[in-house]
């Protein structure tokens, strides 16, 4: 029995020796700085704190940028919101990002989500009409072009009123209305935007209205509307609504004439703030959410979704448009075909790539093969240091390795450092050098317990 606790002992000895040896496989994250941002004095030299709104802004612009943090990765600029993001719609890349994944108020950046709805269920043609319930989510301040009880206009004029001027009564309307298309009631609009959010990937937000009108419930991150606003891009009527400056719904005879403007100052050309590249967008603002918004934006060579939330009044669209800059100036594509020489997958598009600052390559990425529902198709993932860096839709081989789980088990192609199979080969040795320690201690124990029998019958 004692060699038998001596066994086991030298084994945890040793497991915990080669243990505290091994790298960790995670580290804690550092906490951000706290530095006390001071000015100097007037006149004698001497110091004070600036007002806490200024540290306070100052604090936010130097928090940690989680790309930034990237081995080889393009540096990004700070910004003076909570939160920002900046990814390829084509490849779904995260280029920047800063607390991608921190839940947020989205104040009227919701709208988006609604226009995607209301372009993918229902008919430019379709009649909107303002009812009563959609009056009730009007409160003091709250973006309104003053419709009434009873006016109708086409689903068309509502997405411009929803988009341009943010008009919340009629957001309310267009969730009614093409849920009533659908034979189902505002609940149902509300349990469509949330599992389209699910769909495209989002895993962080829960919507409870269609206009962003603020509630403690209503929430999002950074990550879940740029990959909403990703989606934007296939709706060419989307893109044509923000391009516009100004519209007119006509007076008729259910509704009088209403005169807006666009509200996106990077979408104005003439205006201090216009951006080139910016196609498509939209603003949000509450108290409580301070300054959100998306932008959609194509230099001819790449398309860019950036959004900022909680961002400080002044700095939305100059930090939006260092966003967009420095995903246009410091990354290109990288054609995913003739890279990978999996034999699960039999083709790959020409046109899928990744998308990768200049100190990056492609065999510096992990990759991920899951099957599609369709059971012929998967999806092929790739990440750097598990940032997403690109992925595409691959044809698969009937290779029988693949199991359908409600087409969701996934296949890892990336590698295990050596490191860690050294680790876990002297693990498994030394725990079967102990098993056998043990059983052949029991075994000496049970030959000696024999003799003692044979002597005393002997006796």
């Amino acid at each position: 029995m004692k060699k038998y606790i001596r066994a086991a002992a030298a084994a945890l000895i040793a497991v915990n020796i080669f243990t505290a040896a091994a790298p960790k496989l995670y580290a804690a994250p550092e906490s951000g700085s706290t530095d006390t941002v001071q000015q100097e004095g007037a006149v004698d030299g001497t110091q004070e704190e600036i007002d806490p709104y200024q540290k306070e802004l100052e604090n936010t612009y130097k928090e940690k940028v989680q790309t930034n943090e990237l081995d080889g990765w393009a540096e990004g600029p700070g910004i003076y919101g909570d939160a920002g993001i900046v990814m390829d719609a084509e490849t779904g890349a995260v280029l920047y990002g800063k607390n991608i994944d921190k839940k947020e108020y989205p104040a009227s950046i919701t709208k988006i989500l609604t226009a995607l709805l209301a372009l993918e269920y229902a008919e430019m043609t379709d009649e909107v009409q303002i009812t009563a319930e959609s009056l009730t989510c009007l409160g003091s301040g709250y973006a309104s072009i003053g419709m009434k009880e009873g006016n109708v206009i086409t689903m068309e004029q509502a997405l411009y009123a929803m988009l341009l001027a943010s008009s919340n009564e009629v957001a309310y309307a267009v969730a009614e209305t093409v849920a009533k298309g659908q034979g189902e009631d505002y609940q149902w609009f509300l349990d469509q935007m949330n599992q389209k959010a699910r769909d495209l990937g989002g895993s962080n937000s829960n919507f409870v209205n269609a206009n962003g009108v603020q509630d403690e419930q209503h929430y999002t991150c950074a990550k879940d509307m740029a990959l909403i606003a990703c989606e934007l891009f296939e709706y060419p009527e989307f893109l044509q609504i923000c391009q516009t400056a100004s519209y007119t719904i006509p007076a008729s005879s259910t509704t009088e004439e209403h005169i807006f403007q666009q509200k996106h100052e990077m979408l104005l050309e003439g205006n201090s703030e216009y951006y080139n590249y910016a196609v498509a967008g939209k603003t949000g603002y509450t108290t409580e959410a301070n300054n959100t918004l998306v932008t959609l934006a194509d230099n001819g060579e790449m398309k860019l979704v950036c959004v900022t939330l909680k961002t400080y009044p002044g700095h939305v669209y100059s930090d939006t448009k260092a966003l967009l800059e420095y995903g246009f100036n410091n990354f290109k594509k990288v054609k995913i075909s003739g890279q990978n020489d999996s034999e699960k997958i039999t083709s790959i598009p020409d046109d899928a790539c990744v998308t990768l600052p200049e100190n990056v390559k492609f065999s510096d990425l992990d990759s991920e093969l899951s099957r599609m529902k369709n059971g012929e198709e998967g999806l092929l993932s790739y990440t750097y240091q598990d940032n997403p860096v690109g992925e595409a839709v691959v044809k698969l081989s009937g290779d029988k390795a693949f199991k359908d789980i409600s087409g969701e088990e996934k296949i890892e192609e990336s590698k295990m450092p050596v490191w860690q199979l050294l680790l876990i080969c002297l693990l498994i040795i030394i725990v079967l050098l102990a098993v056998w320690l043990v059983i052949a201690a029991q075994r000496r124990s049970r030959r000696r317990r024999r003799r003692r029998r044979r002597n005393r019958r002997g006796r």
